[in-house]
């Protein structure tokens, strides 16, 4: 059945009238054309977080601005909504474990995973699992040889071999959510 979208919803990247949309939305929220990160709480509807919830969100920020210099420009947020809405499930996946990897030494320990996990359930709400179960489920699954840690190859492989883990990472981990607040422009007027 098609939606109102068509067979554009089909298409690999967003097309030039969803980014022409995004763009209005954009430089309404953000006039400068560049988003500090309290902009980009502000515009996600962010405010008055948990202390994991909001150091998961700066990281979200910062793993978005690509060149950075502390801002979110209108390119690097286009490049952000069109991995989380249309990017292949091996980017995803990159993606995710840059997340995670909070310290940026290239592996996931337990604890990263816990923190991220935790945070995200404070954003989305989706809670079919506690985060600890949830760790441990990954860890268990993902950690072939059993170190504690995950590289990106493990996670990778670990994740794509099994569908059950890969459903709930991608149900988990669904940010379009967070992207439909941005598109219905719901905000606090301060």
């Amino acid at each position: 059945m098609l939606d109102a979208m068509g067979a554009s919803g089909s298409a690999d990247d967003i097309n030039a009238m969803e980014i022409h949309q995004w763009y209005t939305k954009f430089m309404k929220e953000c006039p400068s054309g560049q988003l500090c990160l309290h902009e980009f709480k502000q515009v996600l509807d962010l405010q008055g977080l948990t202390p994991e919830a909001n150091s998961y969100v700066e990281q979200v920020f910062h793993t978005f601005d690509m060149n950075k210099d502390g801002f979110i420009d209108f390119l690097e947020f286009i490049a952000a909504i069109n991995l989380v809405i249309r990017g292949k499930i091996d980017q995803k996946l990159k993606w995710y474990f840059k997340l995670y990897d909070a310290d940026g030494n290239g592996c996931i320990d337990k604890k990263e995973l816990l923190n991220i996990f935790t945070a995200i359930q404070a954003i989305n709400g989706y809670t079919s699992t506690s985060p600890e179960e949830f760790t441990d489920m990954v860890f268990q699954k993902v950690d072939v040889n059993n170190d504690g840690q995950l590289t990106l190859e493990e996670f990778i492989t670990g994740v794509e071999k099994d569908e059950g883990l890969m459903e709930l990472i991608t149900k988990t981990f669904d940010l379009s959510n967070v992207l439909k607040v941005i598109q219905s422009g719901r905000r606090h007027s301060i």
